[in-house]
C-alpha cells in the first residue's frame, strides 16, 4: 500500500453489539484519504480555494471480513489502483495493528470536480505523480 494511517476505535464508533458500526469504516477510510493528501502536501480546503477543485466520491464498496471492537488500534492502508483523466480508483484496507488481521477491504472511486460548475476536471498531474511514488 502507498499510505498507512493509524486509527483507534472509540466507544462512539461502536454499535449496540460493541463492534464498529459498518458505516464507520467509510469514515476511517475517508480520514485516511485526507491524511494521505495532507502527507503529500495538499490540504483539501487549499485545493478548493487555490484550484477550485474538490474530490467527490462517485462509488464506494466494502467487504467486511471480521469485526473491530472498542479500543482496537487499526491501520488504514490506501493505494492508488488506477488513475483516469478526472478520476482516482483507490483500494483501502482496514487491519488490526496487533496482528495484521484484515478486517475490511474497500474500493473508492473519486472524481475531481470544479467546485463552481460541479463538472469533472483533470486531476492535477503533480498529485498523481506524488501518489504513484508514495510509499
Amino acid at each position: 500500500m502507498n499510505h498507512r494511517f493509524p486509527v483507534r476505535v472509540y466507544y462512539e464508533d461502536t454499535d449496540a453489539a460493541g463492534i464498529v458500526y459498518y458505516a464507520n469504516y467509510f469514515r476511517f477510510m475517508e480520514r485516511a484519504r485526507t491524511e494521505w493528501l495532507r502527507d503529500l502536501g495538499y490540504e483539501q480546503d487549499e485545493l478548493r480555494s487555490r484550484l477550485g477543485l474538490v474530490f467527490v466520491v462517485r462509488r464506494v464498496e466494502a467487504d467486511y471480513l471480521a469485526p473491530a471492537r472498542f479500543n482496537d488500534l487499526l491501520w488504514i492502508d490506501s493505494r492508488l489502483e488506477k488513475a483516469g483523466r478526472s478520476s482516482l480508483d483507490l483500494a483501502q484496507a482496514v487491519s488490526l495493528q496487533s496482528d495484521g488481521r484484515l478486517l475490511c477491504r474497500g474500493k473508492v472511486k473519486l472524481v475531481a470536480v470544479d467546485i463552481e460548475r460541479f463538472r469533472p476536471v483533470a486531476v492535477p498531474e503533480e498529485i498523481l505523480e506524488k501518489m504513484n511514488h508514495a510509499g
